[in-house]
């Protein structure tokens, strides 16, 4: 069952949070080849967050999952989340660091 986890000091509306939940579900599920009923996604925002000694707009992800990461599919799972989170909270993706989880 896959699983991600955000957080970002963005402050994150309903709205917003309901797209970031949807997309961010979509390329999991895509990417890591598993069905999106499996996939759970939490967000939350305005977490006091420094990210490379400043306080601009950052995120950070964990991802676990049973099986079905690995350095290609990592790769692809991140720059898709960072396009996400740069498109709905304007967070770069050079402020955007995800830890991934393969657990066995």
């Amino acid at each position: 069952m896959p699983q991600l986890s955000l957080s970002t000091n963005v402050p994150v509306d309903a709205v917003v949070a309901a797209d970031i939940l949807r997309d961010c579900s979509r390329a999991l599920a895509r990417i890591i080849g598993k069905p999106e009923s499996y996939v759970t996604v939490s967000i939350d925002g305005s977490v006091p967050t420094s990210f490379a000694g400043s306080e601009e707009p950052a995120a950070y992800g964990e991802i676990m999952s049973i099986g079905g990461l690995g350095s290609g599919v990592n790769g692809k799972l991140s720059a898709a989340l960072a396009d996400i989170l740069e498109a709905k909270l304007s967070v770069s993706a050079s402020r955007f660091y995800v830890k991934f989880d393969d657990v066995q």
